[in-house]
């Protein structure tokens, strides 16, 4: 008994351990996306992640930031939803060497599916203020 306890709480803490490791993808990351036409435009997502949680927004060219539904983080991969114009567009996500490589899906013929890589975006260090 006091052998598989022991094997317990050793799992328990691997397991820990490993969550702990997973990178946090809150922040915000860009990517371009290209058009059928052949056109391209940046998209930027802000993550907030909490837990298994994802939560945060789009924003494409010209247009209010689209918020991000139904985040579900499991370790390197996540995945949200976003609506507009009555289409929702499903993404699937993994973390991958500090990037994220994401694949979109819709039901609608008119809004095909395609595959993004996200890249961070660097906070700048505030800026020092100097005294008066």
């Amino acid at each position: 008994m006091r052998k598989l306890l022991c094997v317990c709480a050793a799992m328990a803490m691997m397991l820990s351990a490993a969550t702990a490791m997973a990178a946090s993808v809150t922040g915000t990351w860009t990517a371009q996306a290209t058009t059928p036409d052949g056109s391209s435009f940046q998209l930027t997502f802000t993550f907030t992640q909490d837990g298994a949680t994802l939560t945060g927004t789009v924003q494409g060219p010209g247009g209010d930031p689209m918020e991000i539904s139904n985040g579900k983080v499991d370790g390197n991969k996540f995945t949200f939803d976003v609506s507009f114009n009555g289409i929702t567009i499903h993404h699937d996500c993994t973390v991958d060497d500090g990037s994220i490589k994401m694949e979109t899906k819709t039901d609608s013929p008119d809004f095909p599916g395609m595959e993004l890589t996200l890249t961070r975006v660097k906070e700048m260090p505030a800026t020092p203020t100097t005294p008066n």
